[in-house]
């Protein structure tokens, strides 16, 4: 798609534990367009497309990457901009329009934001990130279950185990919009 099409462009990603990463993976080879982590990207190299795509996992309700985008937007004026974040939480609708309400705002409200379902690994967070979860559980389980929001629910149903949710399928609304 990213050269038959006319279209070139370069995929971003910042991810903590992997998933993000894995679907920009993904993504460069269904678009045959690079990718590079976003702390990597320098914008002189990055303007000479005429897409980017940004992504970054969901941490603290906060997209990981997204400062790039919004340091840079005048810089990217013109290009096709598209934000795609991963989260342990499955899609819900409201949910993920408060991750796009609280992040997408000024010029970037205008920016296509995508969800991906990512992972988890207690076994793989550093202590911080580890003792934070722990913490969340342990609040969470005072509540009764019926009133868990989504990404309360992801929480203890994960637990300790590893889980691994992501899936190519998440790309495709990402794809149709990258499609001239």
């Amino acid at each position: 798609m990213g050269k038959g099409n006319g279209m070139n462009g370069i995929i971003l990603y910042q991810s903590k534990y992997g998933a993000t990463r894995k679907y920009a993976q993904w993504l460069s080879e269904r678009t045959g367009f690079p990718y590079i982590e976003t702390k990597k990207a320098k914008i002189a190299d990055v303007q000479k497309y005429d897409a980017v795509i940004l992504g970054g996992g969901i941490y603290a309700s906060g997209i990981a990457g997204l400062s790039f985008l919004k340091k840079h937007l005048e810089a990217l004026a013109g290009k096709k901009l598209i934000v795609f974040c991963a989260g342990a939480s499955p899609y819900e609708e409201r949910a993920f329009r408060e991750i796009v309400e609280h992040n997408m705002t000024g010029k970037l409200s205008a920016v296509p934001c995508f969800y991906c379902r990512g992972a988890w690994d207690m076994a793989a967070m550093n202590a911080i990130d580890r003792n934070l979860c722990k913490m969340l559980r342990r609040a969470t389980a005072k509540k009764p279950p019926s009133e868990y929001e989504p990404w309360e629910r992801a929480l203890m149903e994960a637990g300790e185990e590893t889980c691994d949710w992501t899936d190519p399928k998440y790309l495709d609304p990402i794809l149709e919009e990258i499609r001239p």
